[in-house]
């Protein structure tokens, strides 16, 4: 992969991502209670990203698949949501927008060692990207992207206890098994882009393997002066830009791994900030609208 060199496309002025109407997508999700597969919030959240996303005219499909849960020795369900924008000019496949819904179902860092399996509510691990997803919404349906955008609402990403690998990224390892091969120009997945205090470091297997695709989101986030990107490596993450690889398209993750209020009970929409949706919202937009930015194939 290599980048387009000079391009003399004009660039698309998105439409201004609201902030403040992101950080309440993500308190809703928060006030529905931990997302945990096959409970009543896990449900009750899905049903709040349809009508979302129906709403603006936005076809909504589900891919619904069961696994065996080693750890109470039962079969779980699990469902993801893909919200599919159709682009006013496609070229050639869509671009995919990704974020986990689910919350973790164990805290592993709760201040009470007697707690320490308590479901998450997860305002910014889980809910924080999927709120950037929904209010990029509201700006694809305003103003349609020249191509087709695909927003992936994975289930299952924070499943596994700790140690366990084989556990995590349930949703998109279902997804890329189901032949993404081609079907994608690329990915890129959010996750913890709510805290206060944000910083977005390059991820290293993102770095590795897609470094043009890297490359181009620090340029963007350079020309638009966000704060919270730092353009250099740091932290490897287990996260669910792995499997979409594994399937053959090219994907990176945007993470604030240095957030410190991960895996504990402190993960709750007061350590969130709307300044950090909008910054994360503001860049995906520019990459939306303008395809001229992306890496050619």
């Amino acid at each position: 992969m290599t980048m387009l060199v000079g391009c003399s496309a004009a660039r698309v002025e998105p439409p201004a991502f609201d902030g403040q109407r992101a950080f309440a997508y993500l308190v809703k999700q928060v006030e529905l209670g931990p997302r945990v597969p096959g409970t009543a919030a896990w449900e009750q959240a899905r049903a709040l990203y349809y009508s979302h996303f129906q709403s603006l005219g936005i076809v909504v499909d589900s891919q619904v698949f069961e696994f065996f849960d080693p750890y109470s020795r039962s079969v779980k369900p699990l469902v993801n949501v893909i919200a599919r924008v159709k682009g006013s000019r496609p070229e050639g496949p869509p671009i995919l927008l990704v974020a986990h819904y689910d919350s973790r179902p164990r805290t592993d860092f709760h201040s009470d060692p007697q707690r320490t399996t308590d479901p998450l509510t997860g305002a910014n691990d889980g809910a924080s990207g999927v709120a950037v997803l929904m209010e990029l919404a509201n700006l694809f349906a305003a103003k349609p992207p020249e191509s087709d955008i695909e927003l992936l609402l994975v289930d299952g990403e924070d499943w596994g206890m700790e140690g366990d690998t084989d556990h995590y990224l349930l949703g998109a390892r279902y997804f890329a098994s189901r032949g993404i091969h081609g079907k994608y120009r690329l990915g890129i997945v959010i996750d913890m882009v709510g805290g206060k205090d944000m910083q977005i470091f390059r991820e290293v297997y993102s770095e590795r393997y897609n470094k043009p695709l890297n490359d181009m989101v620090w340029e963007a986030a350079g020309r638009l002066a966000l704060p919270a990107f730092r353009d250099s490596v740091k932290h490897v993450v287990l996260d669910d830009h792995l499997p979409i690889n594994a399937g053959s398209v090219p994907a990176i993750v945007l993470i604030d791994f240095d957030y410190e209020y991960w895996h504990t009970e402190k993960d709750i929409p007061q350590n969130c900030s709307a300044g950090s949706l909008e910054q994360v919202g503001r860049l995906l937009a520019e990459i939306a609208y303008n395809r001229s930015l992306w890496p050619d194939k």
